[in-house]
């Protein structure tokens, strides 16, 4: 046999193994997700199934979501399916959505569903919620806080904790406020009820007032939630927060008089430390003056104006005064001991 004829039967066989490989491989990827979406009616072809893995979407997700979407009697297309897959959503989860909000009788849109899961919230989650209420504890025990510190008009205080049971709102999903909200408002209403309250024994004996006045506020406007009620679940009375507060008032009152009158207590020590200075600057003026005297008699004595008789009859009342206040000091001295 010639040897280009080998060379040619040789080209052949590779081609003819290279086609069957890839038959093989279609086959393996494509035709059992066509033969599976042909039997269950979901209308997904070939070159469809080929096109998904061109614009790199998994094709065994969209025609497990078709197919349920087909048995479940919806209307969603492939192409819709597809362009959720494409925009980062969760395909199968929304269709478990859709299902379940059809099974229940609740309206959600395939648009509605692809724009709540979008925007990152749980939308299976919010059609259970939706179906079966849940129920929010108030305040939030996960971050430490168990009841909610409230001081009624009288200056008791009063420690609640309330259940909060809420209803997911599919049409404010998006944009609504989160279950802290919720908390946050219910937390809020319940301190203005009972900051309302005249005295702490009307909330005591009755607490439902509280659920009524809070529920009847419209909490649940602009969230994702709709509150369905708002129950009490347990009450205690606190610390007597005026009286508290009146001792503190008074120690702090009484602070402030300790302080004046340490400030009083300075001043007249400060006066009497000044008068004593000025006793002692008197004191030296007074001998200071005592000393001119004898200068002055002797001046006296030389100008004629003072004579030697009248010298001694000075002298006679300056002893006089001596002695009586000599006297004077010793009767003092004799009633002091009697």
């Amino acid at each position: 046999m010639p040897i280009f004829l080998v060379d040619q039967a040789v080209i052949l066989i590779i081609v003819l193994a290279a086609v069957f490989f890839l038959i093989f491989i279609f086959v393996v990827k494509y035709l059992n997700l066509y033969i599976r979406s042909l039997f269950a009616r979901a209308e997904i072809g070939i070159l469809e199934l080929i096109g998904m893995s061109l614009r790199k979407v998994r094709p065994a997700i969209i025609v497990d979501a078709r197919i349920r979407i087909v048995q479940a009697g919806l209307s969603t297309s492939r192409s819709d399916l597809e362009t959720h897959y494409l925009a980062g959503g969760n395909v199968p989860k929304v269709v478990s959505a859709l299902i379940a909000a059809d099974r229940a009788d609740i309206e959600l849109s395939f648009p509605q569903a692809a724009a709540i899961d979008l925007a990152g919230r749980d939308i299976l989650e919010a059609v259970r919620t939706s179906v079966n209420p849940k129920v929010i504890d108030c305040p939030d025990s996960t971050k430490g806080n168990r009841k909610i510190s409230a001081v009624a008009g009288d200056g008791i205080e009063l420690l609640a904790s309330a259940r909060v049971t809420v209803r997911a709102n599919l049409a404010s999903l998006v944009g609504g406020a989160t279950e802290e909200t919720i908390i946050a408002r219910v937390q809020e209403g319940i301190l203005t009820t009972i900051g309302s309250a005249k005295n702490h024994f009307t909330v005591l004996e009755n607490p439902d007032m509280i659920s009524r006045q809070v529920l009847g506020k419209g909490l649940d406007a602009n969230t994702a939630f709709e509150i369905l009620s708002i129950d009490i679940a347990d009450i205690d009375v606190g610390r007597n927060i005026r009286s508290q507060l009146q001792i503190d008032q008074a120690e702090a009152d009484k602070r402030v008089a300790q302080a004046k009158a340490e400030e009083r207590k300075a001043m007249a020590i400060a006066e009497e430390r000044e008068m004593v200075a000025h006793t002692q600057q008197n004191r030296a003026k007074v001998v200071a003056a005592e000393a001119e005297i004898p200068m002055a008699i002797a001046e006296a004595f030389r100008s004629g104006n003072l004579g030697v008789l009248d010298f001694y009859k000075l002298k006679n009342i300056q002893a006089d005064t001596a002695m009586r206040d000599a006297i004077s000091h010793d009767d003092n001295i004799s009633d002091d001991d009697e």
